[in-house]
């Protein structure tokens, strides 16, 4: 149920709440996840300490990334790493996260790694029995499968993303989604000129790990399913910020974290140029989890690692008032994210899984 606060918050937003659904102007739903994304650099940009070659592990020369993405003011530094998510999200939408703003926002699930993290968001419920990467089917339905048997959602909800373990997460024999992640990223059935040479780059393209293809091939991916589909909810999986912070390189992570910003930006721009999309949908932009601190803890993350238990939270769209980076506000988990969703969307998830997290509304609503 909602609180009587609650209720005033959205009539001053001129958003209608029962039932635990909401009746905005959001009619599609993007959830973006940059794998073990840390809030140090959303929002202080580069590490100058990892900067040097000796902390860092970089193979670029420390003067050709000061040059790109140096400044001694942290909202400078992070403008320059994050054009997009600050130059536009942080304007339009809001930034959760920061605690040194005292907003702070944190997994749930205790373990701060990948699949506790992915259930957590995608189903609401953190669950100790998922307590590892190869835990195999999820045992929890998620609120993408959900929203699949709902009205006006039937084969509107696609699941995108590099690593392999996403077929598992949403459970792909038991939901019948259409999950396209690690080999069945790239589409084998399309014989198109573009189609045959994205799956001729991945077959010589070595690959990081296993089957999971480079961001870029998600991002291309995704593009091309959006020119003849229409998903009205979209799971977007991005994996390489995590593959090269365990890799020990932080000039990659800090590439890659640039080019997530870039495809983020494509993204949003592409589908704001649809007529079905444009001013119609929100974007959920986040991490699974956060990563360690200092000169070497930053490879790693997971208990032993202070700060894992860290992310952040980025959210813009037609129901989501222009507050920017948040201050003093109320603590939030990423299980939340799940019936967020749901709620943009006019569905009550927590009804039906009454163990969910509450929606992030109260919080996006605060001023």
């Amino acid at each position: 149920m909602y609180s009587r606060k609650h209720l005033l918050l959205a009539a001053l937003l001129g958003l209608t709440v029962a039932a635990g659904a909401m009746a905005g102007k959001t009619r599609n739903v993007v959830l973006i996840v940059s794998d073990g994304l840390r809030p140090e650099e959303m929002f202080s940009g580069v590490e100058e300490d990892l900067l040097d070659p000796k902390n860092g592990g970089n193979w670029t020369p420390e003067k050709e990334l000061r040059a790109k993405y140096w400044d001694s003011d942290p909202k400078v530094r992070r403008m320059l790493l994050f054009p997009f998510i600050w130059g536009t999200v942080g304007i339009k939408g809001q930034l959760l996260g920061n605690a040194s703003a005292g907003s702070q926002a944190q997994v749930a699930n205790g373990l701060a790694f990948s699949y506790p993290g992915y259930n957590e968001m995608a189903s609401g419920i953190p669950d100790p029995r998922i307590n590892s990467n190869e835990f195999g089917l999820n045992p929890n339905q998620t609120v993408f499968e959900w929203l699949s048997h709902r009205p006006g959602f039937k084969n509107k909800v696609d699941i995108f993303g590099t690593w392999e373990t996403f077929h598992d997460i949403f459970n792909e024999p038991r939901s019948h989604l259409l999950i396209r992640s690690g080999a069945t990223l790239v589409d084998a059935k399309d014989h198109s000129p573009s189609g045959q040479l994205l799956a001729d780059l991945y077959k010589s393209t070595t690959r990081l790990e296993g089957t999971d293809p480079p961001d870029s091939f998600l991002t291309v991916s995704v593009l091309a399913h959006l020119k003849a589909h229409r998903p009205r909810v979209l799971f977007v999986g991005f994996g390489d910020t995590d593959n090269w912070a365990h890799s020990g390189r932080y000039d990659l992570v800090v590439e890659t974290a640039h080019n997530f910003d870039a495809a983020v930006a494509a993204l949003w721009n592409h589908m704001q140029s649809l007529p079905e999309y444009k001013d119609k949908t929100t974007f959920i932009i986040t991490a699974d989890h956060g990563r360690g601190h200092g000169l070497t803890e930053w490879k790693e993350h997971g208990v032993e690692e202070k700060g894992s238990e860290n992310i952040w939270i980025a959210v813009i769209g037609p129901d989501t008032p222009a507050r920017g980076e948040r201050h003093n506000v109320a603590a939030v988990t990423q299980s939340q994210i799940a019936a967020t969703i749901a709620t943009l969307l006019g569905e009550d998830y927590q009804k039906a899984e009454p163990r969910a997290a509450k929606p992030l509304l109260d919080v996006l609503a605060t001023p």
